[in-house]
C-alpha cells in the first residue's frame, strides 16, 4: 500500500494568508498541517511509501520540509510543473499522473493535504480491506446542512454503500459530506483513465470524480466520529486554529 497527499493546488481560497506559500505547509500549534497526516500514515502496518504530488511553485518549501523529518527516506515528492492556477492540472489528473510515475499494481491512500482529523487512519483502511476490491472514502456529518453546501454531500444504504453523491448541492438533503480521504484498491486504480477520457469530468474537482465513480460502480463511505476540518477557507482555518489552542 501507498499514500498520496494531494498538495499541488494554490490556495486561492486563503488568499492574503497565503499566496506563495503551500496551504498544507500551514502551522497549528506549530506543527504544520501535512505532519499531522504523516504522523497518521506512520502508524498503518503495510504502507511502503509516502507520496506528495505538488507544484512547481512549492516544490521546494516541500523539499525543505520533508528534510526535517525523521521518515524523510519514505516520503518521495512529486512535481506536476504547474506554475500557476491557471497552469494546474487539478486533482484528477495529479493522481493520474503519480499513478503512471509509480504504477498501477498498489493499493493507495489518498489524503487532501488541507485535512485535519482527530481519528486515527487504522479502521478506515479496516473497513475498505473488507470492501475491497470496491473504493471506500471517508465521510462525516458536519451537523450543518448550509455548511454541507460547500462539500460533496453523501446518501449511505445500510450496507454503506453511497448510493447517491452531489457535488455542493444548493439544498443538502442532509449533512453528512465526503471528507478527502479515499482508498482504492489496485484493482480499482486505473479506473481513473476511463474517467479523464470523459470530457464532462472536472479534472480540478475530486468530488466530481467520486461522483462518476459512484454511478460507474460501488463506492462505500467510512463514518468519521471525530472531528474534520477542511482548511480551505480562512473561516475554518480560523475556526481550527481556535479549537486546537492549548493541545
Amino acid at each position: 500500500m501507498k499514500a498520496l497527499i494531494l498538495a499541488a493546488g494554490y490556495g486561492t481560497r486563503l488568499y492574503p494568508y497565503i499566496k506563495n506559500y503551500p496551504k498544507p505547509l500551514l502551522e497549528i500549534n506549530q506543527k504544520p498541517i501535512i505532519e499531522y497526516l504523516v504522523d497518521k500514515l506512520k502508524k498503518l502496518k503495510g504502507l511502503s511509501e509516502v507520496i506528495i504530488v505538488t507544484n512547481d511553485r512549492f516544490f521546494k518549501h516541500f523539499q525543505k520540509w520533508r528534510d526535517g523529518l525523521d521518515i524523510k527516506d519514505r516520503i518521495k515528492i512529486i512535481n506536476d510543473y504547474s506554475r500557476s492556477p491557471e497552469e494546474k492540472l487539478g486533482a484528477v489528473k495529479d493522481m493520474y499522473l503519480v499513478f503512471k510515475q509509480e504504477g498501477f499494481d498498489d493499493d493507495y491512500i489518498i489524503l487532501g493535504g488541507d485535512n485535519f482529523f482527530r481519528e486515527s487512519l487504522n479502521r478506515f483502511v479496516d473497513f475498505a480491506a473488507k470492501k475491497s476490491p470496491a473504493v471506500s472514502i471517508g465521510v462525516v456529518d458536519i451537523k450543518n446542512r448550509s455548511e454541507a453546501r460547500n462539500y460533496g454531500v453523501v446518501s449511505l444504504d445500510k450496507q454503506g454503500r453511497i448510493t447517491e453523491f452531489k457535488e455542493k448541492p444548493a439544498r443538502p438533503k442532509s449533512s453528512l459530506v465526503a471528507t478527502c480521504i479515499y482508498y482504492f484498491p489496485r484493482d480499482k486504480v486505473g479506473l481513473i483513465k476511463r474517467c479523464i477520457d470523459d470530457s464532462k469530468v472536472c479534472f480540478d474537482n475530486i468530488g466530481v470524480y467520486i461522483d462518476w465513480l459512484t454511478k460507474k460502480d460501488k463506492v462505500y463511505g467510512f463514518i468519521f466520529r471525530n472531528l474534520w476540518v477542511d482548511i480551505g477557507r480562512i473561516e475554518t482555518y480560523d475556526m481550527l486554529k481556535e479549537i486546537m489552542k492549548g493541545e
